[in-house]
């Protein structure tokens, strides 16, 4: 039987890449303006990426993992 993948898990990351993605322009909006608000901004962004990669790296060991059919 072939390995299923974790898409729920898959799905998540794909938020957290998005809400990055959302901070990082938000930081860049507010670069100028606001060095605080782009500070915070970069941080949760930071930590998205990080959640983001884990959570693939979590599904790609669990492939790696798996008995070969």
């Amino acid at each position: 039987m072939a390995q299923q993948i974790d898409t729920d898990l898959l799905k998540k990351a794909e938020a957290s890449s998005s809400i990055a993605k959302d901070m990082i322009a938000q930081a860049i909006e507010q670069s100028a303006a606001n060095q605080t608000l782009c500070e915070q901004a970069l941080k949760a962004a930071s930590a998205e990426i990080a959640q983001a990669q884990t959570m693939v790296s979590q599904v790609y060991s669990s492939l790696q993992s798996a008995p070969q059919v």
